[in-house]
């Protein structure tokens, strides 16, 4: 493995982070208030919150938003919240759903395909894009839009603009007063947050979570689990370590993973030093779940796997999630970094999406 100044040295970093995701990963603060800033003009007919359901059509990082906010205010909801990642919508989809098309290039197929079926059934649509053939849908149509314009995204990808996908589509919701939000809850959030980052950041040399789990996690796959409110953040996590650290993972939730997944820690043997289960806790879980967090480590290590509880340290659940978020972004980050590899590019989707286009 890289010896441990490579994580010290942002000189080192940044020339293998050709893109500056880092500068995208510590621009999460700002990104959320440019986002609710950018939100706050956005108006809708009024007839749009009195839809029976909302479905969000979005894929990989233009779908993290909605994973965030579904786990995260599901206790608050009244509508149902689907997320469909497709190249179609629901068969219920009809003129009373809200159909959100999310899509930070405005290019993707998959939303630009459910676009179609969402004016054919006559639905309410609004549009979360940077631009493409998306945004002139939404300016041919009059559809409500938020038109993001990322200026703290230095690098230029979609899933590491996390602070506008998510704050930008509780901006959407919060106006259509399907969730409350307040500014101030923001402002606390990114307080906290700043102070976050500099505990996370390469200038944090001693005791720094994020390049402890980096080296713990170097080389061995990982099975990420959450629960409640915090599926969603995990999920982002998830996307991240996929995209930036090139890594094989695997996500399931508790207490589903409890019923089923404990029977397959038996097979394959040779699997068992080559991969480490990341379990993510909070004391704002219900006291049942809490409990099994611990006895599901135990299990795990009973059986012979690497498995680490992570602590969700937060008063508040919305700062719980962006806890998680940050960390993770710092451990995708690190991990990207030790296997001496540029996060940014992701040449094995774009080859996918080149042959599909042929």
């Amino acid at each position: 493995m890289t010896n441990n100044s490579l994580l010290d040295s942002r000189d080192k970093l940044a020339k293998l982070d050709k893109s500056n995701v880092l500068g995208s990963i510590e621009a999460l603060p700002d990104q959320i208030r440019d986002a609710w800033e950018q939100t706050e003009s956005l108006s809708f007919p009024p007839d749009f919150p009195n839809v029976k359901n909302i479905i969000v059509s979005g894929m990989g990082g233009s779908a993290l938003g909605a994973h965030v906010i579904k786990n995260l205010y599901k206790d608050e909801l009244t509508l149902p919240l689907e997320i469909y990642s497709h190249y179609h919508l629901p068969g219920y989809v009809n003129e009373d759903s809200l159909v959100i098309l999310s899509s930070y290039s405005g290019n993707t197929e998959e939303i630009l395909a459910a676009s179609e079926q969402a004016i054919k059934v006559g639905a309410k649509i609004i549009v979360i894009t940077g631009g493409g053939k998306l945004l002139e849908l939404a300016l041919e149509h009059d559809w409500p839009h938020y038109h993001i314009n990322p200026t703290y995204n230095p690098s230029g990808e979609p899933r590491m603009a996390i602070g506008y996908a998510v704050v930008g589509m509780l901006g959407v919701f919060s106006k259509l007063g399907i969730v409350n939000l307040s500014e101030k809850d923001l402002l606390d959030l990114t307080d906290k947050l700043e102070e976050l980052i500099q505990k996370l950041s390469p200038d944090s040399v001693d005791g720094n979570m994020a390049k402890l789990l980096a080296y713990h996690a170097f080389d061995k796959m990982l099975i990420l689990s959450g629960a409640e409110h915090l599926i969603g953040a995990v999920h982002v996590t998830n996307n991240q370590l996929n995209e930036n650290a090139k890594l094989l993972t695997a996500e399931w939730h508790l207490p589903e993973f409890n019923h089923h997944y404990l029977e397959a820690l038996t097979n394959p043997s040779k699997l068992r030093e080559d991969t480490l289960f990341l379990l993510f806790n909070s004391h704002l879980y219900m006291p049942e779940v809490t409990k099994r967090v611990h006895l599901t480590a135990d299990v795990i290590k009973q059986a012979g796997f690497d498995a680490e509880v992570i602590e969700a340290t937060a008063s508040t659940k919305l700062e719980q999630v962006f806890e998680i978020i940050t960390l993770g972004s710092f451990l995708n980050f690190y991990l990207a970094m030790l296997y001496q590899l540029d996060p940014a590019p992701i040449p094995n989707v774009d080859h996918f999406k080149s042959e599909m286009a042929k």
